[in-house]
Protein backbone atom coordinates (compact mmCIF):
# COMPACT_ATOMS: atom_id res chain seq x y z
CA UNK A 1 0.00 0.00 0.00
CA UNK A 2 1.47 3.63 -0.88
CA UNK A 3 1.73 6.19 1.22
CA UNK A 4 0.84 10.07 1.01
CA UNK A 5 0.19 13.14 2.53
CA UNK A 6 -2.12 13.23 5.43
CA UNK A 7 -4.53 15.31 3.33
CA UNK A 8 -4.87 12.46 0.52
CA UNK A 9 -5.01 9.85 2.97
CA UNK A 10 -8.11 11.75 4.97
CA UNK A 11 -9.69 11.71 1.36
CA UNK A 12 -8.65 8.46 0.27
CA UNK A 13 -10.43 7.13 3.33
CA UNK A 14 -13.85 9.36 2.87
CA UNK A 15 -14.10 8.17 -0.36
CA UNK A 16 -14.02 4.47 0.40
CA UNK A 17 -15.97 4.99 3.11
CA UNK A 18 -18.68 6.51 0.79
CA UNK A 19 -18.22 10.08 1.47
CA UNK A 20 -17.88 11.94 -1.82
CA UNK A 21 -19.44 15.12 -0.85
CA UNK A 22 -17.74 18.50 1.06
CA UNK A 23 -19.29 21.40 1.63
CA UNK A 24 -16.01 23.94 2.56
CA UNK A 25 -15.52 27.02 3.66
CA UNK A 26 -11.72 27.01 4.23
CA UNK A 27 -9.14 28.57 5.20
CA UNK A 28 -4.70 28.70 4.86
CA UNK A 29 -4.77 25.67 7.30
CA UNK A 30 -6.82 23.49 5.17
CA UNK A 31 -5.10 24.20 1.88
CA UNK A 32 -3.65 20.92 1.39
CA UNK A 33 -7.23 19.06 2.13
CA UNK A 34 -8.28 21.59 -0.59
CA UNK A 35 -5.13 21.00 -3.45
CA UNK A 36 -6.29 17.25 -2.56
CA UNK A 37 -9.96 17.53 -3.86
CA UNK A 38 -8.33 20.15 -6.20
CA UNK A 39 -6.38 17.00 -8.10
CA UNK A 40 -8.91 14.14 -7.67
CA UNK A 41 -12.79 13.84 -8.86
CA UNK A 42 -13.35 11.57 -5.71
CA UNK A 43 -14.50 14.36 -3.84
CA UNK A 44 -16.97 17.38 -4.96
CA UNK A 45 -15.90 20.67 -3.36
CA UNK A 46 -18.66 22.60 -2.74
CA UNK A 47 -18.24 26.04 -1.76
CA UNK A 48 -20.13 27.86 0.88
CA UNK A 49 -19.77 31.62 1.58
CA UNK A 50 -20.17 31.11 5.31
CA UNK A 51 -19.78 28.01 7.50
CA UNK A 52 -23.33 27.56 8.62
CA UNK A 53 -24.39 27.41 4.81
CA UNK A 54 -21.15 24.54 4.85
CA UNK A 55 -23.19 22.71 8.27
CA UNK A 56 -26.77 22.90 7.33
CA UNK A 57 -26.09 21.88 3.81
CA UNK A 58 -24.49 18.69 5.43
CA UNK A 59 -27.05 18.43 7.71
CA UNK A 60 -29.54 18.66 4.76
CA UNK A 61 -27.60 16.04 2.73
CA UNK A 62 -27.10 13.11 4.84
CA UNK A 63 -31.33 13.69 6.08
CA UNK A 64 -31.61 13.20 2.47
CA UNK A 65 -28.91 10.72 1.34
CA UNK A 66 -29.03 9.03 4.44
CA UNK A 67 -25.14 8.77 4.77
CA UNK A 68 -22.46 11.33 5.62
CA UNK A 69 -21.44 14.31 3.66
CA UNK A 70 -17.96 16.24 5.09
CA UNK A 71 -17.72 19.55 6.08
CA UNK A 72 -14.15 21.22 5.87
CA UNK A 73 -14.05 24.12 8.50
CA UNK A 74 -11.03 26.69 9.34
CA UNK A 75 -9.52 26.88 13.10
CA UNK A 76 -12.03 27.14 15.43
CA UNK A 77 -13.94 30.76 14.64
CA UNK A 78 -14.54 28.95 11.32
CA UNK A 79 -16.14 26.11 13.19
CA UNK A 80 -17.95 28.97 15.90
CA UNK A 81 -19.48 30.06 12.87
CA UNK A 82 -20.69 26.71 11.89
CA UNK A 83 -22.32 25.74 15.29
CA UNK A 84 -25.90 26.89 14.93
CA UNK A 85 -26.55 24.05 12.36
CA UNK A 86 -24.22 21.83 13.98
CA UNK A 87 -26.58 21.39 16.69
CA UNK A 88 -29.36 21.08 14.72
CA UNK A 89 -27.72 18.12 12.52
CA UNK A 90 -27.06 16.47 15.89
CA UNK A 91 -30.54 16.94 17.28
CA UNK A 92 -31.70 15.48 14.04
CA UNK A 93 -29.46 12.44 14.21
CA UNK A 94 -27.73 13.41 10.64
CA UNK A 95 -24.81 11.70 9.88
CA UNK A 96 -22.04 14.00 9.57
CA UNK A 97 -18.00 14.21 9.14
CA UNK A 98 -17.26 17.79 10.52
CA UNK A 99 -13.10 18.01 9.59
CA UNK A 100 -11.76 21.12 11.09
CA UNK A 101 -8.76 21.99 10.21
CA UNK A 102 -5.84 23.72 12.93
CA UNK A 103 -2.35 25.03 13.17
CA UNK A 104 0.07 23.36 13.11
CA UNK A 105 1.25 20.58 15.74
CA UNK A 106 4.23 23.42 16.68
CA UNK A 107 2.40 26.39 15.93
CA UNK A 108 0.19 26.20 19.08
CA UNK A 109 2.43 27.23 21.77
CA UNK A 110 3.04 30.25 20.02
CA UNK A 111 -1.16 31.60 20.64
CA UNK A 112 -1.31 33.09 17.03
CA UNK A 113 -4.44 35.24 16.96
CA UNK A 114 -6.56 32.43 15.39
CA UNK A 115 -5.65 29.89 17.94
CA UNK A 116 -8.46 28.80 20.19
CA UNK A 117 -9.81 25.09 21.64
CA UNK A 118 -11.41 23.53 19.08
CA UNK A 119 -12.20 20.23 20.27
CA UNK A 120 -14.22 21.77 24.04
CA UNK A 121 -16.29 24.14 21.11
CA UNK A 122 -17.02 20.60 19.33
CA UNK A 123 -17.99 18.76 22.07
CA UNK A 124 -20.76 20.64 22.34
CA UNK A 125 -22.49 19.63 18.81
CA UNK A 126 -20.68 16.10 18.52
CA UNK A 127 -20.92 12.74 19.84
CA UNK A 128 -16.92 12.02 18.73
CA UNK A 129 -14.38 14.48 18.65
CA UNK A 130 -10.46 13.62 17.73
CA UNK A 131 -7.31 15.21 17.31
CA UNK A 132 -5.05 14.10 14.87
CA UNK A 133 -1.36 14.11 15.86
CA UNK A 134 0.38 12.29 13.83
CA UNK A 135 0.36 12.25 9.94
CA UNK A 136 0.59 7.69 10.23
CA UNK A 137 -3.14 8.05 12.30
CA UNK A 138 -4.67 10.45 9.56
CA UNK A 139 -6.61 7.62 7.72
CA UNK A 140 -7.16 5.68 10.90
CA UNK A 141 -9.08 8.40 12.76
CA UNK A 142 -10.85 9.02 9.42
CA UNK A 143 -12.37 5.93 8.82
CA UNK A 144 -13.09 6.20 12.89
CA UNK A 145 -15.18 9.18 12.63
CA UNK A 146 -16.96 7.96 9.38
CA UNK A 147 -18.15 4.79 11.86
CA UNK A 148 -19.33 7.49 14.89
CA UNK A 149 -21.15 9.54 12.34
CA UNK A 150 -23.13 6.42 11.16
CA UNK A 151 -23.47 4.71 14.08
CA UNK A 152 -26.80 4.76 16.33
CA UNK A 153 -26.80 5.95 19.59
CA UNK A 154 -30.55 6.27 21.48
CA UNK A 155 -33.06 7.37 19.35
CA UNK A 156 -30.90 8.83 17.50
CA UNK A 157 -29.84 7.23 13.46
CA UNK A 158 -25.95 9.10 13.34
CA UNK A 159 -24.67 12.19 14.80
CA UNK A 160 -21.43 14.89 14.03
CA UNK A 161 -18.01 13.36 14.51
CA UNK A 162 -15.74 15.85 14.25
CA UNK A 163 -11.94 15.51 13.24
CA UNK A 164 -9.27 18.01 14.11
CA UNK A 165 -6.71 17.98 11.33
CA UNK A 166 -3.30 20.29 12.03
CA UNK A 167 -2.23 21.88 8.84
CA UNK A 168 1.47 19.74 9.27
CA UNK A 169 -0.32 16.03 9.64
CA UNK A 170 -1.94 17.32 6.49
CA UNK A 171 1.12 18.13 4.63
CA UNK A 172 3.29 15.86 5.93
CA UNK A 173 4.03 12.13 4.04
CA UNK A 174 3.98 9.31 5.47
CA UNK A 175 0.17 8.53 5.82
CA UNK A 176 -2.36 5.89 4.53
CA UNK A 177 -5.71 4.96 3.48
CA UNK A 178 -7.55 2.73 6.29
CA UNK A 179 -10.75 0.53 6.17
CA UNK A 180 -13.84 1.92 7.67
CA UNK A 181 -15.06 -0.21 10.82
CA UNK A 182 -18.10 -2.40 10.83
CA UNK A 183 -21.09 0.08 12.55
CA UNK A 184 -23.86 -2.58 14.41
CA UNK A 185 -27.20 -2.49 13.86
CA UNK A 186 -29.47 -0.82 16.38
CA UNK A 187 -31.00 -4.01 18.54
CA UNK A 188 -34.70 -4.94 19.18
CA UNK A 189 -35.96 -5.98 22.23
CA UNK A 190 -38.28 -8.73 22.07
CA UNK A 191 -39.24 -8.78 25.34
CA UNK A 192 -39.65 -4.58 25.67
CA UNK A 193 -41.88 -5.01 22.35
CA UNK A 194 -44.15 -7.78 24.16
CA UNK A 195 -44.57 -6.12 27.47
CA UNK A 196 -45.16 -2.67 25.51
CA UNK A 197 -47.99 -4.82 22.95
CA UNK A 198 -49.97 -6.14 26.08
CA UNK A 199 -49.91 -2.16 27.35
CA UNK A 200 -51.53 -1.53 24.06
CA UNK A 201 -54.10 -4.47 24.15
CA UNK A 202 -55.24 -3.27 28.01
CA UNK A 203 -58.11 -0.89 28.91
CA UNK A 204 -56.17 1.74 29.78
CA UNK A 205 -55.51 5.08 27.53
CA UNK A 206 -52.39 4.67 25.63
CA UNK A 207 -51.00 7.62 23.16
CA UNK A 208 -48.16 6.61 20.49
CA UNK A 209 -45.65 9.03 19.77
CA UNK A 210 -43.62 8.51 16.75
CA UNK A 211 -40.08 10.03 15.59
CA UNK A 212 -37.19 9.75 13.54
CA UNK A 213 -37.12 6.76 10.77
CA UNK A 214 -40.36 5.90 11.56
CA UNK A 215 -41.94 9.03 10.16
CA UNK A 216 -41.05 7.34 6.86
CA UNK A 217 -43.75 5.17 4.62
CA UNK A 218 -42.68 2.08 6.72
CA UNK A 219 -42.76 2.89 10.00
CA UNK A 220 -46.25 5.24 9.55
CA UNK A 221 -48.13 2.32 8.10
CA UNK A 222 -47.01 0.08 11.41
CA UNK A 223 -48.09 3.15 13.30
CA UNK A 224 -51.52 3.53 11.74
CA UNK A 225 -51.99 -0.22 11.81
CA UNK A 226 -51.38 -0.29 15.95
CA UNK A 227 -53.77 2.90 16.32
CA UNK A 228 -56.43 1.33 14.24
CA UNK A 229 -56.40 -2.36 16.00
CA UNK A 230 -56.01 -0.64 19.89
CA UNK A 231 -57.52 2.50 19.79
CA UNK A 232 -53.94 4.63 20.59
CA UNK A 233 -53.69 8.10 19.83
CA UNK A 234 -51.03 8.52 16.98
CA UNK A 235 -48.82 11.87 17.28
CA UNK A 236 -45.56 12.40 15.86
CA UNK A 237 -42.65 14.49 17.68
CA UNK A 238 -42.90 18.25 16.83
CA UNK A 239 -40.11 18.62 14.38
CA UNK A 240 -39.25 15.39 12.49
CA UNK A 241 -35.63 15.18 10.77
CA UNK A 242 -37.39 13.56 7.89
CA UNK A 243 -41.34 13.00 7.01
CA UNK A 244 -42.24 11.05 4.21
CA UNK A 245 -45.99 12.24 3.38
CA UNK A 246 -48.21 12.80 0.85
CA UNK A 247 -51.25 10.85 -0.80
CA UNK A 248 -51.19 7.20 0.03
CA UNK A 249 -49.31 7.29 3.42
CA UNK A 250 -50.81 7.57 6.52
CA UNK A 251 -51.13 11.33 7.88
CA UNK A 252 -49.80 11.63 11.44
CA UNK A 253 -50.64 15.25 13.20
CA UNK A 254 -47.42 16.77 15.17
CA UNK A 255 -47.11 17.51 18.90
CA UNK A 256 -47.64 21.31 19.17
CA UNK A 257 -44.72 23.65 19.81
CA UNK A 258 -46.38 26.26 22.09
CA UNK A 259 -46.47 24.49 25.68
CA UNK A 260 -49.85 24.73 26.51
CA UNK A 261 -51.63 23.24 23.68
CA UNK A 262 -48.87 20.39 23.57
CA UNK A 263 -49.61 19.74 27.33
CA UNK A 264 -53.39 19.47 26.00
CA UNK A 265 -52.76 16.75 23.11
CA UNK A 266 -51.07 14.69 25.61
CA UNK A 267 -53.59 15.28 28.20
CA UNK A 268 -55.22 12.14 30.12
CA UNK A 269 -53.11 9.43 28.01
CA UNK A 270 -52.11 6.94 30.75
CA UNK A 271 -49.45 5.43 28.58
CA UNK A 272 -46.98 7.35 26.27
CA UNK A 273 -45.10 4.80 24.16
CA UNK A 274 -42.07 6.70 22.01
CA UNK A 275 -41.20 4.95 18.89
CA UNK A 276 -38.10 6.67 17.89
CA UNK A 277 -38.93 9.64 19.76
CA UNK A 278 -38.23 11.78 22.60
CA UNK A 279 -40.26 12.11 25.64
CA UNK A 280 -41.89 15.15 24.91
CA UNK A 281 -40.95 18.60 27.28
CA UNK A 282 -41.96 22.04 26.51
CA UNK A 283 -39.60 23.82 23.99
CA UNK A 284 -38.84 26.77 26.74
CA UNK A 285 -39.42 27.25 30.29
CA UNK A 286 -42.51 29.53 31.34
CA UNK A 287 -43.14 30.98 35.20
CA UNK A 288 -45.31 28.72 36.79
CA UNK A 289 -45.20 25.61 34.60
CA UNK A 290 -43.53 22.85 34.47
CA UNK A 291 -40.89 21.86 31.83
CA UNK A 292 -42.51 18.12 31.43
CA UNK A 293 -45.50 17.83 29.44
CA UNK A 294 -46.19 14.44 30.63
CA UNK A 295 -49.57 13.90 32.31
CA UNK A 296 -49.67 13.49 35.77
CA UNK A 297 -49.61 9.37 36.64
CA UNK A 298 -48.74 8.59 32.93
CA UNK A 299 -46.38 5.96 32.45
CA UNK A 300 -43.82 6.46 29.71
CA UNK A 301 -42.36 3.23 27.72
CA UNK A 302 -39.28 3.59 25.18
CA UNK A 303 -39.91 0.90 22.41
CA UNK A 304 -36.47 2.02 20.62
CA UNK A 305 -35.68 3.62 17.74
CA UNK A 306 -35.49 1.23 15.46
CA UNK A 307 -37.94 0.70 13.02
CA UNK A 308 -38.07 -2.95 13.46
CA UNK A 309 -39.25 -2.69 16.50
CA UNK A 310 -42.28 -0.69 15.24
CA UNK A 311 -42.77 -3.15 12.41
CA UNK A 312 -42.84 -5.92 15.24
CA UNK A 313 -45.77 -4.69 17.64
CA UNK A 314 -47.62 -3.92 14.54
CA UNK A 315 -47.40 -7.39 13.38
CA UNK A 316 -48.41 -8.85 17.61
CA UNK A 317 -51.09 -6.21 18.21
CA UNK A 318 -52.08 -5.30 14.34
CA UNK A 319 -51.65 -7.73 12.34
CA UNK A 320 -54.70 -8.00 10.42
CA UNK A 321 -55.17 -4.53 10.29
CA UNK A 322 -54.81 -2.02 7.33
CA UNK A 323 -53.49 1.37 7.79
CA UNK A 324 -55.49 4.56 7.18
CA UNK A 325 -54.16 6.65 4.48
CA UNK A 326 -54.41 10.07 3.41
CA UNK A 327 -56.36 10.78 -0.03
CA UNK A 328 -55.26 12.46 -3.24
CA UNK A 329 -56.74 15.96 -2.63
CA UNK A 330 -55.52 19.13 -3.56
CA UNK A 331 -56.86 22.85 -1.84
CA UNK A 332 -58.58 24.93 -4.41
CA UNK A 333 -56.47 27.79 -6.02
CA UNK A 334 -57.13 31.01 -4.04
CA UNK A 335 -57.60 34.42 -5.42
CA UNK A 336 -57.00 38.11 -4.32
CA UNK A 337 -54.10 39.61 -1.68
CA UNK A 338 -51.81 37.22 -0.53
CA UNK A 339 -51.57 35.90 3.04
CA UNK A 340 -49.92 32.88 4.63
CA UNK A 341 -52.49 30.90 4.07
CA UNK A 342 -54.00 31.62 0.83
CA UNK A 343 -49.82 30.70 0.08
CA UNK A 344 -50.48 27.28 1.90
CA UNK A 345 -52.90 26.88 -0.30
CA UNK A 346 -51.52 27.61 -3.55
CA UNK A 347 -48.10 25.36 -2.37
CA UNK A 348 -51.06 22.83 -1.63
CA UNK A 349 -52.36 22.72 -5.08
CA UNK A 350 -48.53 22.92 -7.27
CA UNK A 351 -46.59 20.48 -4.96
CA UNK A 352 -44.85 18.46 -7.07
CA UNK A 353 -44.57 14.68 -7.10
CA UNK A 354 -41.58 13.72 -5.07
CA UNK A 355 -40.41 16.98 -3.72
CA UNK A 356 -38.78 18.03 -0.86
CA UNK A 357 -39.88 20.69 1.30
CA UNK A 358 -37.43 21.98 3.51
CA UNK A 359 -39.51 24.02 6.07
CA UNK A 360 -38.78 27.17 8.04
CA UNK A 361 -41.81 29.15 7.58
CA UNK A 362 -41.78 29.50 11.60
CA UNK A 363 -45.02 31.36 12.26
CA UNK A 364 -46.35 30.92 8.96
CA UNK A 365 -46.31 27.47 8.40
CA UNK A 366 -49.26 26.54 10.42
CA UNK A 367 -51.51 26.12 7.25
CA UNK A 368 -48.98 24.01 5.70
CA UNK A 369 -49.70 20.32 6.91
CA UNK A 370 -53.46 20.67 6.36
CA UNK A 371 -52.73 22.27 2.51
CA UNK A 372 -50.41 19.37 1.91
CA UNK A 373 -51.60 16.53 3.23
CA UNK A 374 -52.71 15.30 0.07
CA UNK A 375 -50.17 16.56 -2.03
CA UNK A 376 -48.22 13.85 -4.27
CA UNK A 377 -45.94 12.02 -2.02
CA UNK A 378 -42.84 14.19 -0.70
CA UNK A 379 -40.51 14.37 2.25
CA UNK A 380 -40.90 17.33 4.42
CA UNK A 381 -37.61 18.21 6.52
CA UNK A 382 -37.69 20.21 9.93
CA UNK A 383 -36.29 22.35 12.11
CA UNK A 384 -34.30 20.19 14.17
CA UNK A 385 -33.29 21.47 17.21
CA UNK A 386 -34.79 25.40 17.22
CA UNK A 387 -31.64 26.98 15.75
CA UNK A 388 -33.32 29.21 13.33
CA UNK A 389 -30.95 30.08 9.97
CA UNK A 390 -31.30 26.14 8.95
CA UNK A 391 -33.98 26.80 6.37
CA UNK A 392 -31.92 27.67 2.69
CA UNK A 393 -28.46 25.75 4.13
CA UNK A 394 -30.60 22.42 4.30
CA UNK A 395 -32.25 23.02 1.20
CA UNK A 396 -28.64 23.33 -0.58
CA UNK A 397 -27.49 19.92 0.82
CA UNK A 398 -31.05 18.21 -0.29
CA UNK A 399 -30.41 18.73 -3.43
CA UNK A 400 -27.02 18.04 -4.03
CA UNK A 401 -28.20 14.78 -2.31
CA UNK A 402 -31.33 14.01 -4.95
CA UNK A 403 -30.19 15.62 -8.60
CA UNK A 404 -33.44 15.46 -10.05
CA UNK A 405 -35.74 15.96 -7.04
CA UNK A 406 -37.46 19.52 -6.96
CA UNK A 407 -36.65 20.98 -3.15
CA UNK A 408 -38.86 24.11 -2.56
CA UNK A 409 -37.56 26.02 0.79
CA UNK A 410 -39.99 27.64 2.72
CA UNK A 411 -38.42 30.49 4.51
CA UNK A 412 -39.53 32.73 7.00
CA UNK A 413 -37.89 36.44 6.78
CA UNK A 414 -36.49 36.89 9.39
CA UNK A 415 -34.56 33.60 9.82
CA UNK A 416 -33.58 34.02 6.10
CA UNK A 417 -31.27 36.23 6.75
CA UNK A 418 -28.96 34.27 9.02
CA UNK A 419 -27.87 32.29 5.91
CA UNK A 420 -28.97 34.34 2.88
CA UNK A 421 -25.67 33.26 1.56
CA UNK A 422 -26.71 30.00 0.93
CA UNK A 423 -28.75 30.99 -2.30
CA UNK A 424 -24.87 32.05 -3.80
CA UNK A 425 -23.91 28.25 -3.20
CA UNK A 426 -27.11 27.05 -4.92
CA UNK A 427 -26.34 29.55 -7.66
CA UNK A 428 -23.03 28.65 -8.30
CA UNK A 429 -23.91 24.57 -8.33
CA UNK A 430 -27.19 25.26 -10.57
CA UNK A 431 -29.33 23.42 -8.05
CA UNK A 432 -32.77 22.86 -8.33
CA UNK A 433 -34.45 24.71 -5.26
CA UNK A 434 -37.00 27.34 -5.14
CA UNK A 435 -37.47 29.62 -1.96
CA UNK A 436 -40.67 31.16 -1.32
CA UNK A 437 -39.90 33.93 1.47
CA UNK A 438 -42.88 34.23 3.92
CA UNK A 439 -42.07 38.26 4.30
CA UNK A 440 -44.45 39.35 7.02
CA UNK A 441 -41.75 42.48 7.71
CA UNK A 442 -41.35 40.98 11.95
CA UNK A 443 -39.98 38.49 13.91
CA UNK A 444 -44.20 37.13 13.98
CA UNK A 445 -43.09 34.61 16.58
CA UNK A 446 -41.92 36.69 19.04
CA UNK A 447 -45.60 38.46 19.35
CA UNK A 448 -46.78 34.83 21.06
CA UNK A 449 -43.89 34.67 23.37
CA UNK A 450 -44.18 37.95 24.79
CA UNK A 451 -47.69 37.19 25.61
CA UNK A 452 -47.07 33.75 27.33
CA UNK A 453 -43.64 34.66 29.16
CA UNK A 454 -45.91 37.99 30.58
CA UNK A 455 -42.64 39.88 30.63
CA UNK A 456 -44.48 43.11 28.55
CA UNK A 457 -47.70 44.90 29.71
CA UNK A 458 -49.50 48.29 28.91
CA UNK A 459 -47.25 50.45 26.78
CA UNK A 460 -44.60 48.30 27.06
CA UNK A 461 -46.04 46.28 24.40
CA UNK A 462 -46.02 49.10 21.88
CA UNK A 463 -42.28 49.67 22.26
CA UNK A 464 -41.25 46.31 22.16
CA UNK A 465 -42.34 46.40 18.20
CA UNK A 466 -38.26 48.14 18.01
CA UNK A 467 -37.06 43.69 18.37
CA UNK A 468 -40.02 42.55 16.56
CA UNK A 469 -40.23 44.36 13.35
CA UNK A 470 -37.83 44.16 10.53
CA UNK A 471 -39.39 46.04 7.57
CA UNK A 472 -37.55 47.23 4.45
CA UNK A 473 -36.11 43.69 3.31
CA UNK A 474 -35.70 43.41 -0.17
CA UNK A 475 -35.46 39.79 -1.08
CA UNK A 476 -35.46 40.42 -4.79
CA UNK A 477 -32.63 42.25 -4.56
CA UNK A 478 -30.79 40.20 -2.48
CA UNK A 479 -31.21 37.14 -4.66
CA UNK A 480 -30.73 38.61 -7.36
CA UNK A 481 -27.29 40.03 -6.61
CA UNK A 482 -26.16 36.27 -5.87
CA UNK A 483 -27.24 35.16 -9.32
CA UNK A 484 -30.74 33.68 -8.10
CA UNK A 485 -33.94 34.65 -10.45
CA UNK A 486 -36.29 36.43 -8.36
CA UNK A 487 -39.71 38.01 -7.77
CA UNK A 488 -42.18 39.70 -5.84
CA UNK A 489 -45.71 38.00 -5.35
CA UNK A 490 -48.09 40.10 -3.37
CA UNK A 491 -51.54 38.36 -4.67
CA UNK A 492 -52.48 34.44 -4.33
CA UNK A 493 -52.02 34.70 -8.41
CA UNK A 494 -48.83 36.21 -8.54
CA UNK A 495 -47.40 33.59 -6.11
CA UNK A 496 -49.06 30.67 -8.19
CA UNK A 497 -47.99 31.83 -11.39
CA UNK A 498 -44.23 32.51 -9.92
CA UNK A 499 -43.77 28.72 -8.21
CA UNK A 500 -44.91 27.33 -11.81
CA UNK A 501 -42.31 29.19 -13.62
CA UNK A 502 -39.67 28.46 -11.04
CA UNK A 503 -40.62 24.42 -10.89
CA UNK A 504 -40.13 24.28 -14.59
CA UNK A 505 -37.09 26.33 -14.99
CA UNK A 506 -33.35 24.77 -13.90
CA UNK A 507 -31.42 26.17 -11.63
CA UNK A 508 -32.84 27.91 -8.16
CA UNK A 509 -35.45 30.64 -7.92
CA UNK A 510 -36.67 33.12 -5.10
CA UNK A 511 -39.85 34.17 -4.38
CA UNK A 512 -40.54 37.29 -2.04
CA UNK A 513 -44.26 35.86 -0.59
CA UNK A 514 -45.50 39.45 1.04
CA UNK A 515 -47.70 38.39 3.98
CA UNK A 516 -49.58 39.95 6.78
CA UNK A 517 -47.88 39.10 9.85
CA UNK A 518 -49.98 36.32 11.99
CA UNK A 519 -50.00 35.51 15.78
CA UNK A 520 -48.32 32.46 16.62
Amino acid sequence: MSRMNGARAVLKTLSSGGIDVCFSNPGTSEMHLVAGMVATAEMRNVLCLFEGVATGAADGYGRMARKPASTLLHLGPGLGNGLANLHNARRAGTPLVNIVGDHATYHGPFDAPLNSDIEAMARTVSKWVRRTEQVADAGRDTAEAIAAARTAVGHLPGGVATLVLPSDVCWSEGGLAAPIPAVASPAVDGHEVERIAKILLGSERCLLLVGGDNMRRSGLTAASRIAEATGADLLAEKSPARHERGAGIPPVDRLPYPRDPAAARLAGARHIILAGARTPVAFFAYPGKPSTLIPDGCEVHDLGAAPEALGYLAELVAARTSPVTADPRRPGMPSGALTAEKAAAVLGALLPEAAVVVDEAITSDQWLPEATAGAPVHDWLNITGGSIGMGMPVATGAAVACPGRPVISLEADGSAMYTLQALWTQAREQLDVTTVIFNNGSYAILDGEMQRVGAFSGAEVDRSRSFIDIPGLDFVSLANGMGVPAGRARTAEELASQLRRALAEPGPHLIDAVVPPVTS
